[in-house]
């Protein structure tokens, strides 16, 4: 099938399809055209490489995971390797959720003590400059 076939058919656009074979997460094979051509395996990678975006992994993630991957949603295959991978996403996604945290607590304190203080008058906002 071509390009336009596998984008109408899995809802992802012509130029992410691009990019997923770009990042050597998705093969084509090139028609005496030119033209991309993809076989019906292409139709299952592109639904595990989107479940595995919607997880939060890299595209440098998901082309090390889906060799362990079976099936659309998809099932992985636990081998060291593999584990030590998604543990080490997962770490990077608490330190990142950690952080916003903090940066929230900051933000909610300083809203807390601008209310206490209140001062309508200075310094001059009309939200503009937000």
């Amino acid at each position: 099938m071509k390009i336009g076939e596998l984008s109408h058919r899995t809802g992802v656009n012509a130029h992410q399809l691009r990019y997923y074979e770009a990042q050597g997460l998705l093969e084509a094979s090139r028609g005496a055209n030119g033209y991309r051509e993809y076989d019906e395996t292409a139709l299952l990678r592109v639904k595990q490489i989107r479940h595995l975006l919607a997880a939060g992994l890299s595209s440098e993630d998901i082309a090390y995971l889906l060799p362990c991957a079976i099936g659309e949603e998809p099932e992985l295959i636990g081998c060291p390797e593999l584990l030590a991978a998604m543990r080490e996403r997962l770490g990077r996604l608490d330190e990142q959720m950690a952080k916003l945290a903090r940066s929230r607590d900051a933000l909610a304190e300083y809203i807390v003590v601008a209310e206490r203080v209140g001062g309508e008058s200075y310094p001059p906002f009309d939200g503009a400059a937000a």
